[in-house]
């Protein structure tokens, strides 16, 4: 299947995006895909701060963008937008970083009144990024991740709607793996 790279924005090393992730990357692993994890608060914070693109970090990082087919943005969301740490990296990247790439944006938060950001805050900027296809992402709120003892539990609804946007996401890999064409199907499909 396809190598993916499953980006976690979140800043905080106990995250319920982390755990959001950590399941998604599961459903894909299950789906054959091979998933690869990048927790962006693991860079060095002197080359992300100081905007220093030739860090060995940074080059390595972009490298995996660059190698991988699809890519998994997960981001907390603060004060309506994604995670100044995801910020960061992502300025720090090639403008072509996700070109022909197709992603998955996915994100948490405390409240629905958030649920916008995705679409308006981080949509447009995987697009700028040169994204071939941008999966419908999915926002799922604080409440509905449960962790217990390293468990995560995910409210039905929340678990159904990932399992949705993994399979949206796998249907557009592969179809982006057959050209135009297929892709054109894949996003009449998505879009029913």
């Amino acid at each position: 299947m396809a190598a993916i790279l499953s980006v976690a924005g979140s800043p905080s090393p106990v995250s319920r995006t982390g755990h959001l992730l950590y399941h998604v990357n599961q459903l894909l692993s299950r789906d054959g895909h091979q998933v690869h994890t990048l927790h962006v608060r693991e860079l060095p914070a002197n080359a992300l701060l100081g905007a220093d693109v030739r860090h060995r970090a940074i080059t390595e990082t972009a490298a995996r963008f660059e190698e991988a087919e699809g890519i998994v943005i997960g981001t907390p969301i603060y004060k309506a937008a994604y995670s100044g740490l995801l910020k960061t990296l992502l300025d720090l990247l090639p403008q072509d970083a996700l070109s022909g790439k197709t992603v998955l944006p996915l994100a948490t938060g405390g409240s629905t009144a958030h649920v916008l950001a995705l679409d308006y805050a981080l949509r447009p900027v995987l697009a700028s990024m040169g994204a071939a296809h941008i999966v419908p992402g999915r926002f799922t709120l604080d409440r509905d991740i449960t962790v217990d003892g390293g468990h995560t539990a995910l409210a039905p609804t929340a678990a159904m709607e990932l399992r949705q946007a993994t399979r949206a996401f796998t249907a557009a890999l592969g179809a982006s793996a057959r050209g135009p064409a297929a892709r054109a199907t894949t996003d009449a499909w998505a879009s029913e």
